[in-house]
């Protein structure tokens, strides 16, 4: 399958109910609306572009996480698989997270007819099989890969997870399914307890722009070459950020920038269809961190030669 076509706009799947009441928290579900503004005010986010999620069936959940850790969920259970969630537990909050699953289904159909899709949402890469952990109740980036399996639409995937944190979830559940290719570059002396990838870096605190780029250019897109994905599922993580509350990896929004640059290029380049998720981003100010997930989506924007609608 070719990427060589250019849409006539960026694919973007969002939901107004991604906006959850989860208290006061370092996780801030405003980001998404936020960013979703900033794009349309760029140009890259006409109406036509914008479509809703339905949320994910109990059907594709269990392909991926167990059926007593669904119940746990739909039931608002306060149990060991919820509670590591370090999130409240809430109808609110259980559905918001159903209904990105559902988004990163919808994204990663998108990408495949398109090239590339843009995901305002998910990126929930702690999510086990078993139980909810950091901000993550539900894995749907596996959900995503595991639906388009089951429809047939994929066969070999890969997983390019940029987020501050390693993706010790998405790892552990494709730790032995040679079809799911997954790499992680993140912090390393921090939350987590590590996972095997198929390949990880982790990198020191202070990293900064140049440091990361070399070494994720030294994976990107070399390995994927090698696992020739029919789909990448890109997490875009916001929380290098110089400014972040959680890490000092230390990126500039310049960085950020370069970093999206250079796997939107490779995947296009490469013709490997191309879903964008936003997983984490807890800088001080909500806007800063809004402002780098649009930069992800203006970026794949650009590789795929989409203009803005001004």
């Amino acid at each position: 399958m070719s990427n060589s076509h250019t849409p006539p706009y960026l694919p973007i799947v969002y939901h107004p109910d991604y906006l959850m009441d989860i208290g006061a928290h370092v996780f801030r579900t405003e980001k998404y609306g936020l960013a979703l503004d900033i794009l349309r005010k760029e140009g890259y986010a006409p109406g036509a572009a914008v479509q809703p999620p339905r949320p994910a069936t109990r059907e594709e959940l269990a392909r991926v996480h167990t059926d007593v850790f669904i119940s746990d969920m739909e039931g608002l259970k306060w149990t060991p698989r919820t509670m590591q969630s370090e999130l409240p537990i809430s109808r609110e909050i259980v559905d918001g997270f159903t209904l990105m699953a559902g988004g990163t289904i919808l994204a990663a159909r998108l990408a495949m007819e398109h090239g590339v899709a843009q995901h305002i949402g998910g990126g929930f890469h702690h999510a086990f099989a078993d139980h909810a952990e950091g901000f993550c109740y539900i894995n749907d980036i596996a959900v995503g890969i595991e639906a388009l399996r089951a429809e047939g639409n994929i066969k070999r995937a890969a997983v390019i997870d940029t987020d501050l944190h390693q993706g010790n979830g998405t790892a552990h559940i494709y730790r032995d399914d040679a079809a799911v290719f997954t790499f992680s570059i993140h912090q390393e002396h921090l939350y987590p307890e590590k996972q095997r990838s198929n390949i990880d870096i982790g990198l020191d605190g202070g990293t900064g722009d140049e440091a990361y780029l070399e070494r994720l250019s030294q994976v990107v897109p070399a390995a994927l070459t090698e696992h020739n994905p029919d789909l990448v599922v890109y997490v875009a993580g916001a929380d290098p950020f110089e400014e972040d509350q959680l890490g000092d990896l230390r990126l500039s929004f310049d960085g950020l920038r370069r970093r999206d640059r250079l796997v939107a290029e490779a995947c296009r380049a490469n013709g490997w269809r191309l879903a964008a998720v936003y997983a984490g981003g807890y800088a001080p100010d909500e806007n800063d961190t809004a402002r780098i997930h649009a930069g992800t989506g203006i970026e794949l924007a650009q590789a795929w030669g989409i203009e803005p609608r001004v």
